[in-house]
């Protein structure tokens, strides 16, 4: 076995690592992707050789402090201790090996973000939801979750006018009709196959609202795995149109007089082998509440860019006011009736997307949910209509990124499960990404937005 490191016999090294070399080896894989999703949602990465694997599985891949406190933009920010001098380590999690299929010899693992020493850091994103998942444990809980995202796929073209590029819808198909089925056909079965090579179970597609948008559902999952599953579904949506020469976004509004692209978040909650949202009125209106409760603040890490606010307007199915009802598609929180007798009820978070960071987003969810439940937060009276036809009786959500911004400052729960230095960094990238967006023109918004996500 050629590429193996020198001097170290594969039958010594750990399990895990001996598993992931000989399936690195056969799979014929020469790069791997450690992959990670930093504060302005973008997801980021450095790949190591096969020949220095086995090493990098332990060791990590060094990178600067500073890529935390960029944005979008690739703008470094201003933040304290995120600056030239500093390191951390990315460090792979093993059970997230997977061979990518639309890029040929190349496989990936998420990440974690460590300090030299091996020590959790406080600006790691996947360790601000691994450690919410702990806080949820300590009251017996277990939160198993799924996105629901939708895309936009055709060409990127240059700009006639000679601005920044285009997106080109790849048709102008009616909602769920059968000719977008037919026109997508070929990047929809290759993208499907990509997904479930990688592990991600395919449950519903379809074609969407707007002009080549897309609509594909995976399967539920327990939190961690849900959000690693939505990097990969994201980098795999993208990958396999490039590959296809086309160009498909994840963008929350590619194109401005069209439908926006939401991720809704679908959530149940389990105590042991049981769906507590399913018996337990209580538990599961403490969680409503808390998700209310927090709601603006919470906008700021589940609708994450200065481009999703274009989509959180009211009568736009995305919902823009805080309020719940059951099967309500205008309300934050809807309440999913189960699927057959079998079915497993859920809440459906509709204001979420995918240039969220959803390590922080399904983190911060968690955080308001809890504190819901254990102050037992009344959600008061569902809705049942749509909330836009009374005006002024609802809570309306923030209208821009600066608003929920403001709203996170104020929050102390979540301020407070953020952190000193994460939310500092969080606050500074945003900041500065809506400074710069309201300084040009929605060309440049919508380009820039298209091409992060």
């Amino acid at each position: 076995m050629r590429d193996r490191p020198s001097g170290t016999k594969i039958n010594q090294l750990d399990p895990n690592v001996r598993r992931i070399l000989e399936r690195a080896e056969l799979e014929g894989i020469e790069l791997i992707r450690f992959l990670y999703a930093d504060h302005a949602g973008v997801i980021r990465g450095k790949a190591a050789s096969r020949s220095r694997l086995a090493e990098r599985l332990s060791t990590g891949i060094g990178h600067t402090v500073a890529m935390m406190a960029m944005n979008m933009l690739d703008q470094l920010q201003d933040v304290e201790h995120m600056g030239p001098v500093g390191e951390v380590r990315i460090v792979p999690d093993p059970t997230t090996y997977v061979a990518l299929p639309q890029a040929p010899g190349a496989a990936a693992m998420l990440s974690d973000l460590r300090r030299p020493d091996g020590s959790p850091w406080e600006a790691c994103p996947r360790t601000f939801l691994k450690d919410a998942i702990a806080e949820l444990a300590t009251e017996g809980y277990t939160l198993v979750a799924a996105f629901e995202p939708e895309f936009t796929l055709g060409r990127r073209l240059p700009d006639p006018a000679g601005g920044p590029d285009r997106l080109v819808p790849l048709d102008d198909s009616l909602c769920y009709a059968n000719s977008g089925f037919d026109t997508a056909h070929d990047y929809t079965i290759k993208l499907i196959r990509a997904l479930e090579t990688q592990g991600l179970r395919v449950e519903h597609y379809h074609p969407e609202l707007g002009p080549g948008q897309q609509e594909l559902s995976i399967r539920y999952a327990p939190a961690l795995r849900a959000a690693d599953n939505h990097v990969l579904f994201r980098e795999t949506v993208r990958g396999v149109a490039q590959r296809m020469q086309m160009w498909a976004t994840l963008a929350p509004k590619p194109l401005a007089d069209q439908a926006g692209n939401g991720a809704h978040l679908h959530l149940s909650l389990w105590n042991d082998n049981r769906n507590v949202f399913a018996g337990d009125g209580e538990v599961r209106d403490g969680f409503i509440g808390g998700l209310l409760a927090h709601l603006p603040a919470l906008t700021a890490l589940t609708c994450g860019s200065v481009n999703s606010f274009r989509r959180l307007t009211p009568r736009m199915w995305s919902s823009a006011y805080a309020v719940y009802g059951p099967d309500n598609r205008e309300a934050a929180v809807r309440v999913c009736s189960p699927l057959g007798e079998s079915g497993e009820p859920n809440l459906e978070l509709k204001p979420s997307d995918s240039s969220a960071n959803p390590y922080l987003s399904l983190g911060a969810v968690i955080h308001a949910g809890l504190d819901g439940i254990r102050r037992k937060l009344d959600p008061g009276e569902p809705v049942d209509v749509d909330p836009d036809t009374r005006p002024g009786r609802y809570p309306r959500l923030p209208s821009s990124l600066d608003e929920a911004l403001d709203a996170l400052e104020a929050d102390e729960v979540l301020m407070e499960a953020l952190g000193p230095l994460r939310r500092s960094a969080y606050l500074a990238v945003k900041r500065s990404e809506a400074a710069a967006f309201g300084a040009k023109d929605v060309s440049y918004e919508l380009f820039n937005h298209m091409r992060a996500f």
